[in-house]
């Protein structure tokens, strides 16, 4: 049986919120709590993609230290690059 999108919402959102690093949990679980309830299923796949690239990686390209491999470039690692924490 296949996940559905609500399902599947709720799990990456969990899994940006308990990353095992402080602070990707509060950058990632901050913008998938406010992304991810909107995104696409194909925007859903690039999001679960990009969580496999692991959280210093992650890290380093939404904070601009490094660039961003070619296969992990799209319109969501965009959105998170962009995204800024509230105050």
């Amino acid at each position: 049986m296949s996940e559905s999108l609500e399902a599947r919402r709720k799990r990456l959102i969990h899994r940006s919120v308990y990353t095992g690093m402080k602070e990707t949990d509060i950058l990632l679980g901050t913008f998938a709590r406010a992304h991810v309830p909107q995104f696409t299923p194909e925007q859903l796949d690039r999001y679960d993609n990009l969580l496999k690239a692991g959280d210093p990686n992650i890290l380093d390209w939404a904070t601009g230290r490094a660039e961003p491999p070619a296969e992990y470039e799209s319109d969501v690692l965009r959105l998170l690059i962009n995204f800024k924490l509230p105050l």
